[in-house]
């Protein structure tokens, strides 16, 4: 049995080599980034209509980017989203091997008949590296979907990246042998594949023939001159990128590459055994350091907290937060939004690092990521009006102009709650246009067809009951005055209460807090351990103590020994640590 078991290992390795490496894609995406994935898909708005594929295919690169977004659109699946990157990685690596082996047996079948013995013996060494088991080219083929791996650690890449490459590598591959067929099929095929890829067209004239590169940017330059787009981004690539101004350098390790590979091919190691298996021992140490160096963690960890707030997966934001302590302005304002919603914001607020008001709120800046997570807090306060604005304001604050499935349906939601039927029922008409949008749109539509069901609505009609229906606008430092207003709308807001009285706690200023307190507690019973921590703070100041029963026993005990430490060691950080997730410790020492 082992013997059979080892031909057939010697014979098909190749493939089980690609499998393993897209395998190791997969998992590396379906479990590790699958986050990531979520994040491409929000930004973007995949249309099946005539209009939406005529806009794309009329700009150069625009087949590319028409099948880029049609791929990206299933990245709403992790599992969906996954299997399609380890799919294109693996056929990148194929046509990579592809290629490099007909340039090398282009190169044989040009010298053969006319070499000399030593050069004869050359090219019998180039034909049994390519039929060899122990091919070394075919490891080396996994250098580009390595590369790529590495290279799409930057959130900003764009699938259409990939795709102009898989598809620049089929129009290598597909061009003639033949000389003259050559320079027919060049002439034809670098307008049209640049139009149909964009400007990585230049990487087929580059490995194909040299001199077709001033033909090819010949094209680029005249298209300047028909389509409204400034030569710079059309030199970069439409969609290649997120930020149209911005020149990724990074973008052009995988076609160097490439090219390389190409252009070098009968330079390429021969099959000795040793060469083979440090190439393999290569191919494993740069995977490692493509999922390792070339994925920063600080900021995929602000991606999966607006993954975990976009699923309404509070828990799961607490449990993040728990394990790695929150401290930049996104994460700190997911957790604390978490806590809001799951109504613990009052008990747990200081168990976690904070930002002052902007951990609850943050400032304005045009930043889509940012804006979005504004624009959820609004929304569920029940400040609608504002949560529509700020989902405009994400969508116009996209770089590359795109639309927003995600904040598209945020406005279909906002248009409905107040009661804009005909608007809501364009976005969801738009919606229903799309895949995953679908169901919901069509779910929703029939809402509308009975308006009187959004009333019952578990969300909505809720939404409807505490939103202030009155538009206007309001500064930053209004904050909490406008969650006043929520609360004495409607007193049984929980998430405005909380963010009414976290509001000065965070600002360090006990009276204000105090004077909110009362118009609590006026109407709600309403006295979490933050509370009953600052109500110590506050009496302290005044030199007296809490009346009976607003304050638990064991929090006074508690204020009493960090009165009694503080006034021993001062502002001692570590003599105080038993005391670092209070109140007190927040407003006396900062956090």
């Amino acid at each position: 049995m082992l013997i059979p078991m080892k031909k057939l290992l010697s014979k098909y390795w190749k493939i089980l080599l690609s499998v393993v490496f897209g395998l190791a894609v997969f998992l590396f995406w379906r479990y590790g980034y699958y986050f990531a994935l979520s994040y491409q898909e929000q930004f973007q708005l995949f249309l099946f209509d005539s209009s939406y594929f005529m806009d794309r295919i009329s700009q150069p690169g625009g087949l590319a980017r028409y099948v880029a977004e049609f791929l990206v659109q299933f990245f709403n699946s992790s599992t969906f989203g996954a299997l399609i990157l380890a799919i294109l990685f693996v056929v990148l690596q194929c046509l990579t091997y592809l290629n490099i082996t007909g340039r090398i047996k282009k190169e044989v079948s040009e010298k053969k008949g006319s070499s000399t013995p030593n050069l004869q013996s050359s090219i019998l060494n180039l034909q049994s590296s390519i039929f060899n088991p122990q091919s070394s080219i075919y490891l080396l083929s996994f250098l580009p979907p390595i590369a790529l791996w590495f290279v799409m650690g930057d959130e900003n890449v764009m699938l259409t990246y990939t795709v102009s490459l898989i598809l620049a590598m089929v129009l290598m591959l597909a061009c003639p042998k033949k000389k003259m067929a050559r320079w027919a099929y060049l002439l034809v095929m670098i307008p049209v594949g640049y139009w149909l890829i964009g400007p990585m067209i230049l990487l087929v004239a580059l490995c194909l023939m040299p001199l077709s590169v001033v033909y090819a940017l010949a094209c680029i330059f005249v298209s300047a001159y028909v389509v409204p787009y400034p030569l710079k981004q059309l030199m970069i690539g439409i969609d290649y990128y997120r930020f149209v101004d911005i020149v990724a350098y990074s973008l052009f390790i995988v076609p160097v590459i490439i090219l390389v590979l190409y252009g070098g091919a009968r330079y390429l190691p021969q099959n000795k055994k040793s060469v083979t298996i440090g190439l393999g021992i290569l191919m494993i140490l740069l995977v490692c350091v493509a999922c390792l160096y070339g994925y920063d963690k600080k900021k995929y960890e602000l991606i999966e907290y607006d993954y975990l707030v976009r699923i309404k997966n509070w828990n799961g934001i607490i449990a993040k937060a728990e394990k790695n302590m929150p401290d930049l302005p996104l994460s700190v304002c997911a957790t604390n939004f978490a806590l809001a919603m799951t109504n613990q914001l009052g008990e747990r607020a200081f168990d976690f690092y904070q930002r002052g008001r902007e951990g609850l709120l943050p400032p304005f800046e045009r930043q889509f990521v940012l804006t979005q997570l504004t624009g959820e807090i609004y929304y569920h306060l029940g400040l609608i009006n504002t949560a529509q604005r700020l989902a405009f304001e994400t969508m116009e604050a996209l770089p590359n102009y795109n639309k927003s499935g995600r904040m598209m349906k945020r406005l279909a939601e906002t248009n409905m709650i107040n009661g804009q039927y005909a608007v809501a029922r364009k976005y969801l008409q738009m919606l229903q246009k799309t895949i995953f949008y679908r169901p919901w749109a069509e779910k929703t539509l029939e809402l509308l067809n009975h308006p009187q069901q959004i009333n019952q609505h578990p969300v909505y009609g809720w939404l409807r009951k505490v939103r202030l229906q009155d538009d206007f606008l309001f500064s930053e430092d209004e904050v909490d005055k406008i969650c006043g207003q929520l609360f004495l709308h409607e007193p049984s807001n929980m998430m405005a209460v909380q963010y009414l009285l976290m509001t000065p706690l965070l600002d360090k200023d006990i009276n204000r807090f105090m004077q909110y307190l009362q118009v609590v507690q006026e109407d709600i019973r309403y006295n979490p351990r933050v509370c009953q921590e600052a109500i110590c703070i506050a009496f302290a100041q005044r030199n007296q103590q809490p009346p009976q029963g607003l304050v638990n026993p064991l929090v006074l005990n508690r204020f009493s020994e960090f009165v009694q430490a503080y006034g021993t060691n001062g502002s001692n950080t570590s003599a105080l640590s038993g005391f670092r997730y209070s109140t007190w410790y927040y407003l006396m020492m900062g956090k």
